[in-house]
């Protein structure tokens, strides 16, 4: 196996020959990269299944279908995409012609999570590929057959001085964020982002992190209860809730709670069976870290429903606590499983004093017929992304950028955003020969009067 450093010099040289900048060969291996992932669909769906039991139809909707649909919107649209874009000049170059040209940043690392190993791995590597640079991938050791299946498939599309994948654990990764890259796409835990800021920050490398945080997920008493309680219970407990995006709490008014948290119990049986263990539509816990870290939850607050797990099949069932202490497990951080705390309040200040504890989230949900309510709600707090009477469908939209803020993360992708975020926009100006204004050359003389009189033109 080749060494990381050899690699990086490697894909060096291939970046520097130019290789990768021709449009037509970057849509070229974007298409082979998609024909690759059709032929392997069920393979892909069987990994992930090996690692953490995940429903095929979870695999095909949240993994492989969302990976093959950002694909056919970057191969269709990339070139217009990278076409430079013309910029109104200013009075002071008048004349010339003004524009931004796009061009990759150079050897990209995206180093990928375990919870969507393969969405999460291929969404930005397929940005930064179009955009034109090269990359390393270090997916997740937690997720080892997946791990698997992306090395075969980038191996078989990609030269490895183009596009490779190194496998490893916390030392590989430490060996790869001691490199100097040119651009780090980090997905994963606040924690670990900040490690890896710190690692880009002695080299001054752009970084992207996609973090996570507590979305709080808000129920006024204007909601329609029942489709609230089903919106929620999907957006929650796919994935068995190992998803960032993820409801983390619920802030439920106190005139409808009791209403809301008996519908919750109703769409967990109706959509998992009284046994949800027995059920092939609920996952499994993918890491046995995590499996403990969760299962100590489960005595935080007063137990609603579920609270069953299984230590040898790693399951946790969906639970509701009601009113955990806000210094418990539940509350201290990012859940990232299938519990789900519930508090109640009762004026709108209430609903300051949970979200304000937590740093700005990475989604924010409302559920409300209140078009006043939603408004307040929008403009007070800050977060990623989110929701309007349903929860995690923004990410679907390839049109809008998905990030955080804040200790969430930063830096948004997804479709053009992809591009975009993988490209240095360079400022050009091409300044015509025909006339040259004297003002701005010494003696000043008359300059000074002259720059103030029309400095709203500049």
């Amino acid at each position: 196996m080749t060494s990381i450093p050899s690699l990086l010099v490697e894909q060096h040289d291939f970046f520097s020959s130019g290789s990768t900048k021709p449009l037509t060969s970057r849509k070229q291996a974007l298409k082979r990269l998609k024909k690759a992932i059709v032929e392997r669909e069920d393979a892909i769906c069987d990994a992930l299944y090996s690692d953490f039991k995940k429903p095929k139809f979870e695999s095909l909707a949240t993994e492989t279908q969302m990976v093959l649909a950002e694909l056919n919107h970057i191969i269709n649209n990339v070139a217009f995409w990278a076409r430079p874009k013309r910029v109104p000049l200013s009075l002071s170059n008048f004349p010339s012609r003004d524009w931004i040209q796009y061009e990759p940043f150079g050897q990209v690392l995206v180093i990928s999570p375990w919870n969507y190993p393969f969405m999460l791995a291929m969404s930005p590597l397929i940005g930064a590929v179009a955009a034109g640079n090269t990359v390393v991938l270090k997916p997740s050791e937690l997720s080892p057959a997946t791990s698997k299946i992306l090395d075969d498939i980038i191996s078989e599309v990609f030269d490895a001085k183009h596009v490779a994948v190194v496998e490893g654990g916390v030392e590989t990764s430490q060996e790869l964020l001691a490199q100097k890259w040119n651009y780090i796409f980090f997905t994963g835990s606040t924690r670990v982002g900040k490690i890896v800021y710190k690692s880009a920050a002695a080299h001054l490398t752009p970084v992207t992190l996609e973090l996570g945080g507590k979305n709080p997920c808000i129920i006024d008493a204007s909601a329609p209860v029942k489709l609230a309680a089903k919106r929620i219970v999907w957006g929650k407990f796919i994935n068995a809730g190992q998803t960032c995006l993820a409801p983390d709490y619920l802030l439920v008014h106190e005139a409808v709670k009791d209403k809301l948290v008996a519908a919750l119990q109703h769409h967990i049986i109706e959509f998992y069976g009284e046994d949800v263990q027995a059920s092939n539509d609920f996952a499994r816990i993918a890491t046995e870290g995590q499996y403990k870290r969760l299962k100590a939850m489960l005595n935080d607050g007063t137990l609603r429903f579920g609270g069953k797990f299984d230590d040898d099949d790693r399951y946790i069932s969906p639970t509701l606590l009601e009113n955990p202490s806000m210094d418990s497990e539940a509350m201290q951080g990012e859940i990232f499983g299938p519990v789900l705390p519930i508090f109640s309040y009762e004026k709108e200040s209430d609903i300051e004093r949970y979200i304000e504890n937590y740093g700005r989230p990475l989604a924010l949900y409302v559920f409300s017929n209140r078009k006043s309510f939603l408004k307040r709600i929008l403009t007070r707090f800050s977060f990623g992304g989110g929701a309007i009477n349903d929860t995690v469908i923004h990410i679907t939209n390839k049109n809008m950028p998905f990030g955080g803020v804040g200790n969430s993360g930063f830096g948004g992708y997804h479709g053009k955003h992809s591009f975009e975020l993988f490209s240095h926009k360079k400022s050009i100006v091409k300044k015509a020969n025909w006339l040259d204004l004297p003002f701005r050359y010494p003696p000043y003389n008359m300059a000074e009067t002259l720059i103030k009189k029309f400095k709203h033109l500049l």
